[in-house]
């Protein structure tokens, strides 16, 4: 039943919920997606003659104690949800970043485009393969969203290729992404893509076969990554559930057990919009964060990741997660520089500027930028993989005999770079400021990045926005 009213309230839940929708309409409407009232609020056994019902009474009294429980348990959801939303962004922060962002600051400022995302976490303690901890989903971007098979340009790049991104072999050679980018674990790779070639073969593009984009970053330090636990029927329930409007960030989706410059990362996501004179287009970034080592986080600048040099991944557990540092621990255990920066990042740019396929590679390309800007470098167990796509020229891969696209001039595109690279510097920042401190596997518990602390950093540095009094 929870996992019931929580499906059907999903759609509602997303972002902040806008103040017109009354929660009983929220309510009413999971009512209808779940068939409840229906079935057993309407249905009554039929017995022949005009005797009365002898049934009518036990059924009303089901319905009532149903609605009641459902109520209860959406109104639960919510509150939940609303919570976490009302936590601040990094602009809210007083982080000064550069550029001006759309009206949500995020991908799906990009017209057409739809996120969804599935969030597994269940368990806690000793690692036992194959039963958890688990701290792990799946995050789908759909350039034109769920209603349309019509391929994009696009294009994509690797700063450093210790990673997957499957189907970008097609994209190179084609210049079109025809379906959706799914982001997950590293080990999930296979059945995500298996999943999403299910969903497209029922939605052709023009092939009668699917070369899916699957991406992944590792979260084996809090998940139970070889329990294989993200399964078929969640990517579809992401694909299905996809939506337009603000996209929940941090430990959630394909981000859920992630960790970004030592501290708790995942899923977040930012845009800029372009003034007029340079054509007024909009560009949008999500990213799954998993990179970087501590000790390079800049944040506006600020050397944050050197001025709150403690609260590293410790153990709750002594001995569980190996010789990593228990929390209760008064010094740091020395690092061990191997392992210090380990990780992966995804990025996904959109824009609705009209780009062709190399130009597009070229916006990929200036995302690695942006993740250069907060302090990663590429290291050698990253896997830093970038893909950008482009929303204009519809129907642009139609095989219809001669096909005219529009081109931005390679002249006019440093303000889409500088945009993405400002929404891709933002994006990482927003994944770490939204996600909590975590303890997954063995006990391992990984801290969400102090809001308080962070603040302090940056008004040492005279980099601190303050609110201005209205």
């Amino acid at each position: 039943m929870l996992v019931a009213v929580r499906e059907c309230t999903g759609p509602y839940e997303r972002g902040k919920m806008q103040a017109r929708q009354s929660l009983l309409a929220v309510i009413a409407k999971c009512l209808d997606s779940l068939r409840l009232r229906t079935y057993f609020c309407d249905w009554r056994p039929q017995i022949a003659g005009p005797a009365v019902n002898p049934f009518k009474g036990k059924f009303m009294y089901m319905c009532v104690r149903l609605r009641l429980l459902i109520g209860v348990l959406s109104i639960s959801s919510l509150a939940v949800e609303l919570q976490a939303q009302a936590k601040p962004r990094a602009r809210e922060l007083g982080v000064p970043f550069d550029g001006t962002p759309g009206p949500l600051n995020a991908i799906t400022d990009i017209s057409g485009v739809e996120v969804g995302q599935v969030t597994l976490i269940s368990g806690e303690g000793k690692l036992v393969v194959g039963s958890g901890p688990i701290r792990t989903g799946v995050t789908v971007i759909l350039p034109r969203g769920r209603a349309s098979t019509d391929p994009v340009f696009a294009g994509w790049f690797a700063l450093n290729g210790n990673g997957e991104m499957t189907g970008t072999t097609w994209v190179e050679e084609s210049g079109f992404l025809e379906g959706p980018v799914s982001i997950t674990n590293t080990h999930s790779v296979g059945v995500v893509r298996d999943a999403v070639v299910d969903w497209m073969v029922r939605r052709p593009t023009g092939q009668p076969w699917a070369l899916p984009v699957v991406a992944e970053t590792y979260d084996g330090l809090l998940n139970d990554v070889n329990g294989f636990h993200v399964k078929r029927e969640h990517a579809i329930r992401a694909l299905d559930g996809a939506s337009r409007g603000p996209v929940n960030e941090g430990a959630v989706g394909g981000g859920t057990g992630m960790v970004c410059f030592g501290f708790k990362g995942g899923i977040g996501t930012s845009s800029r919009k372009l003034d007029a004179q340079s054509g007024g287009y909009t560009v949008g970034v999500l990213v799954q964060c998993n990179a970087g080592r501590r000790s390079e986080l800049r944040i506006a600048g600020v050397p944050v990741g050197r001025e709150i040099s403690d609260l590293t991944p410790c153990q709750t557990v002594p001995g569980l997660a190996g010789r990593m540092r228990e929390c209760n621990a008064t010094a740091l255990t020395p690092t061990d520089q191997r392992q210090d920066g380990m990780g992966s990042i995804i990025v996904v740019v959109a824009t609705d500027a009209p780009l062709v396929a190399h130009q597009l590679r070229r916006l990929a390309v200036r995302a690695a930028l942006g993740v250069g800007v907060t302090g990663g470098k590429g290291e050698n167990s990253s896997g830093d993989l970038m893909i950008a796509f482009s929303t204009a020229n519809p129907l642009a891969a139609s095989d219809t005999g001669l096909v005219r696209a529009q081109l931005l001039p390679n002249a006019r595109m440093n303000p889409l770079f500088y945009a993405t690279v400002q929404a891709t510097e933002e994006a990482i920042v927003n994944a770490m400021v939204a996600a909590e401190t975590m303890t997954g596997a063995n006990g391992v518990r990984v801290y969400g990045l102090p809001h308080d602390r962070l603040r302090s950093a940056l008004r040492k540095y005279n980099r601190l926005q303050e609110k201005q009094a209205p």
